[in-house]
């Protein structure tokens, strides 16, 4: 276990749906009723907004990932051009992060196979679920691209198929007795946006952490078989899958359903399903829905034991988690990652009703300062830069430096709504709490003095 290189086990199509996968999480099959009940039709105009700033972000990343392809990826870009504090909090952030998030996503694997096996404990599907990710993650990194592969390949399908159908019902009145229902039902129900600019501001964090995964992109940098022509191409495309995925659903959605009816007779996919006559939908739905979470746990795991690497590569973590076993992975990362996300597991006995919104609320804030510090480095990074090095850059972020701060300025104006709601101002409390404990950590250990 003394090899010291991760292996670049990852093809263009392992990243490619991964990519894919990472803008399709449960926050689109579970987390789209709640924000088109705060936002009405205009959810669409959130979901574009938050878009454009995620590739600009996804850009400023994907610029200094090809120039520099490492496993840490933004913490070590923190690292190298804000310092090694930056750096030290942007790893253990990301880590927490993500911690945080599989909790929420093994606890909903038990709540999905409820639906078939009722009088089976979650706790039980929880700790399966967790089981079996982390050994897809210790075989190699092919395996873990490989499931991942598959298993977006499952949501990617589940989605354009039911964009199709709704499409024939709005057109053609499939499934409607031939009356097509045209998209009047965007703006009947009190208007396009029923609860004004204020409805479309408060929907933004539950859209924001829709969005948390895409940056997964950077951490497989490292283990990409050709980082500058995988990793750029994913980057982009990020905005015109969002687009497809999340806008085409929701205006699927929305223009076969009045909006203030979503999400009170069960999901609007297993509806758009049983609705041309398919009876089996709910099962069909809910299979989709189990195997994004189990993607997503399965991200989770994949990320942290790669932070955890890189925090040790960096002297900020315990030097044993760099070791990397025979088939290229940090297998002890991997395992202390899931041996923290137990706690999800003990969770599942004591989950109140608040704890999804909570846990989506945390993970936004933690993803907000990801994102940050991902634009900081990369404005830092290009400043450093001679006019000689600026133009041998291959991936230049656009609309640079101004892209940089309009997204930067948006991420401050989510941070500030979370305080407006009382269901999210639990973030602006855990988060800052969390970043102060690491700062303590941090000098605390005399890393500021290495």
């Amino acid at each position: 276990m003394n090899n010291q290189e991760l292996h670049r086990g990852l093809e263009e199509r392992h990243i490619t749906l991964m990519s894919l996968g990472a803008c399709i999480g449960v926050g689109l099959f579970l987390g789209s009723a709640q924000t088109i009940e705060l936002a009405g039709p205009a959810i669409l105009i959130a979901y574009v907004i938050a878009g454009a700033m995620m590739f600009i972000i996804m850009r400023a990343l994907g610029e200094m990932a090809i120039q520099n392809p490492v496993a840490g990826s933004f913490s070590r870009y923190a690292q190298e051009y804000l310092g090694p504090l930056a750096g030290f909090l942007t790893g253990w952030n990301y880590w927490f992060l993500w911690v945080v998030t599989c909790m929420a996503e093994i606890t909903a694997v038990g709540v999905y196979m409820d639906l078939w096996f009722p009088d089976v404990p979650r706790w039980i599907w929880a700790l399966a679920a967790l089981v079996i990710m982390t050994l897809v993650n210790l075989i190699t990194v092919k395996a873990y691209g490989e499931f991942e592969f598959w298993f977006a390949l499952i949501k990617i399908v589940a989605i354009i198929a039911m964009i199709v159908i709704g499409l024939m019902i709005i057109l053609f009145g499939f499934g409607n007795g031939g009356i097509a229902t045209g998209i009047s039902n965007l703006w009947k129900h009190g208007g396009f946006a029923p609860n004004g600019i204020k409805g479309i501001l408060m929907s933004l964090q539950m859209v924001m952490f829709a969005y948390l995964g895409i940056e997964m992109l950077g951490v497989t940098a490292g283990e990409a078989k050709n980082p500058e022509k995988t990793i750029s191409r994913a980057v982009n495309s990020v905005f015109w899958r969002i687009l497809i995925f999340y806008v085409g659903a929701l205006f699927v959605i929305m223009s076969i359903y009045p909006w203030n009816e979503i999400g009170t007779s069960g999901s609007p996919f297993v509806m758009t399903f049983e609705k041309i006559g398919i009876r089996q939908a709910a099962g069909i739905i809910n299979f989709v829905v189990l195997t994004a979470a189990l993607s997503s746990c399965n991200s989770g795991i994949f990320s942290t034991g790669r932070m955890l690497f890189n925090l040790a590569e960096q002297n900020q973590a315990p030097t044993s988690l760099k070791k990397v076993s025979k088939s290229g992975v940090p297998s002890l990362a991997i395992v202390l990652s899931a041996a923290a996300l137990l706690i999800g597991v003990i969770l599942n006995y004591l989950v109140p009703e608040k704890v999804f919104t909570w846990v989506t609320s945390i993970s936004t804030f933690g993803a907000i300062w990801t994102w940050a510090m991902i634009l900081l480095s990369q404005l830092k990074y290009r400043k450093n830069l001679s006019a000689e090095e600026k133009a041998k850059i291959k991936f230049k972020a656009p609309f640079w430096p101004y892209g940089s701060y309009i997204a930067l300025a948006f991420l401050i104006m989510v941070v500030i709504l979370m305080g407006f709601f009382p269901d999210t101002r639990i973030a602006l409390i855990v988060g800052p709490l969390w970043l102060l404990l690491l700062v303590a950590v941090y000098y605390g250990k005399g890393m500021n003095k290495q």
